[in-house]
């Protein structure tokens, strides 16, 4: 089972879209839960207010549910990590990469993922919400213990700094990351 945890509120035609995709994409049910605050303890101001996400996916992933497998944060607000090389190194220059501004995050494999929708937005709302929902189904999939795929048209590769991938990826697994799954 998925959980849409709504960190804030999201209009009502993007909740209705995620919650119906994630379970035609993976075949999971979903739930959406009451809306939370961001927690304080994420928060940061380096270049810029954002939250960090390794920080929510980290107290998403201690909260325990009887019914529930997978927590899936939604925000609007701005996220970010560090973003690291090869060897687990801060990437250089350090200054552009301590506070790596992001989409979204997640566990591979793992219970819990964040999206954000503040670097997505498009003035074209069938643009934005068709990056929303390939940084959803992308996210989760690192969830379910896919890794960054290098085909370029399959919704699980690496963005590469840049909102374009998104835009030419297609909303679908490529056939070697449908065979991890199935």
């Amino acid at each position: 089972m998925l959980v849409f945890r709504r960190i804030k509120v999201f209009q009502n035609l993007r909740q209705i879209h995620l919650r119906i995709q994630l379970p035609l994409f993976y075949k999971v049910k979903t739930v959406i839960l009451p809306e939370v605050e961001l927690p304080k303890s994420a928060f940061i101001q380096v270049k810029s207010a954002r939250f960090r996400a390794d920080s929510i996916i980290r107290i998403q992933n201690r909260i325990e549910f009887d019914t529930i497998d997978y927590i899936l944060g939604l925000t609007q607000r701005d996220i970010s990590t560090t973003k690291k090389d090869k060897d687990g190194n801060t990437k250089t220059p350090k200054y552009k990469y301590e506070d790596w501004g992001i989409m979204g995050l997640a566990y591979c494999p793992g219970k819990s993922c964040i999206v954000s929708s503040f670097r997505l937005q498009h003035k074209n709302s069938a643009i934005y919400l068709d990056r929303l929902k390939k940084v959803t189904v992308h996210e989760f999939g690192h969830n379910l213990g896919l890794p960054h795929c290098p085909n370029k048209k399959c919704v699980m590769t690496d963005a590469v700094e840049s909102i374009a991938t998104i835009d030419h990826a297609t909303l679908a697994l490529c056939e070697v990351c449908q065979s991890k799954i199935n």
